[in-house]
């Protein structure tokens, strides 16, 4: 069976996937159940059930336990496809729900027409784990962050206050103005924090240490002024195969860079951006956008054009800046990706006017 198929399959299973227990429901080409039931939610467990089984197509929601269940399934032959749960209205707003109903729904919308579910393409095995690094650097600098305010919170409740500094060094300078009154009850913290520190710098060296040596392609992308390795190298692992996407200007919606629309007649409202895809690589992308329309960023095309949205002023006109020069860059990067080309700044830049 090819993926991606069209026809109707001559048999489609759906697997509602749960942590202990997958709950399962197979439709064959007329539509009628032939089979319910639930298998574990471990390899051993699928393995028994669909290995030795006719090959299939077989629909899950995307979650903690599909990448690891597709790639097993999609390694003997059939055709998985993960659904997007953005796109299952039919579970999550359903006035029964339970999971052998959920696994049925999943079967039935799979045989008709998978394309309703916009499958999801998981990362390979290699890139999911290479990409946990860069995850677990961000949980420790926003476990790190959340201490650190609350560490300048307590201390300002008494009257004292911790110098303005940068959280590599915040441990050492609050370490010299914390009230003895309050020593018990911070200095634990304030030790955490500098092992966390710590902690986010060997991160940060594995991280560049990845871009060398496994992922050069990644290399190209840190032309771009605001754009550092965590950046390049979370960018090349979310995106993984950039043949995936037909024009650069595809991946800010795959990002959910791109407003929300809800047009109907002549009503066309102003809403926020999808915030579909990665979390991670949206957030790192917004935060090179804020670099580039700062007071450090350098003179280029990127910051020309946020100056040029924030210029047309009304409601929140700089965070709509931001967001657009994030969209941007993740075209320019991809541009830079595929093409292998040097970064032009000026290139596009609008034209000085002489005084």
């Amino acid at each position: 069976m090819k993926r991606g198929s069209s026809a109707v399959p001559k048999l489609t299973t759906g697997l509602d996937v749960g942590d202990r227990w997958t709950a399962l429901c197979a439709v064959d080409e007329t539509g009628a159940a032939i089979e319910r039931g639930r298998i574990a939610t471990t390899p051993a467990g699928v393995e028994r059930r669909f290995r030795q089984g006719p090959v299939q197509r077989i629909v899950l929601e995307a979650g903690k336990q599909s990448p690891w269940m597709s790639r097993l399934l999609a390694s003997w032959g059939h055709e998985v496809i993960v659904a997007n749960p953005r796109r299952v209205r039919l579970i999550a707003a359903a006035a029964n729900k339970d999971d052998p109903r959920d696994a049925e729904t999943l079967a039935r919308l799979g045989r008709l027409d998978p394309q309703l579910l916009r499958p999801i393409t998981h990362r390979s095995a290699e890139a999911q784990q290479d990409l946990a690094v860069v995850r677990a650097r961000d949980a420790l600098v926003r476990s790190r962050t959340l201490l650190i305010n609350h560490v300048r919170g307590v201390v300002k409740s008494l009257g004292s206050r911790v110098p303005r500094c940068s959280a590599h060094a915040f441990a050492r300078q609050a370490d010299r103005v914390v009230p003895d009154a309050l020593r018990p009850a911070l200095a634990p913290m304030i030790a955490i924090i500098e092992q966390l520190t710590g902690e986010i710098r060997r991160q940060t060296r594995a991280i560049e240490a990845l871009v060398q040596t496994r992922y050069p392609e990644a290399l190209p992308l840190q032309q771009v002024k605001g754009v550092g390795p965590i950046t390049a190298l979370a960018y090349v692992l979310v995106l993984e195969d950039p043949t995936r996407f037909a024009t650069a200007r595809s991946v800010g919606p795959y990002l959910g860079l791109v407003p929300r629309r809800r047009q109907s007649s002549r009503a066309d409202p102003q809403l926020r951006i999808t915030k579909t895809g990665d979390g991670l690589l949206r957030r790192l992308l917004v935060q090179s956008a804020h670099y580039v329309l700062g007071p450090f960023g350098p003179e280029c095309d990127l910051r020309g054009y946020g100056e040029r949205i924030s210029a047309r002023g009304g409601k929140n006109a700089k965070k709509r800046a931001v967001v657009a020069v994030a969209r941007k860059l993740s075209a320019v990067l991809y541009h830079l990706w595929v093409t292998g080309e040097a970064y032009e700044p000026g290139h596009g830049a609008a034209p000085k006017v002489a005084a």
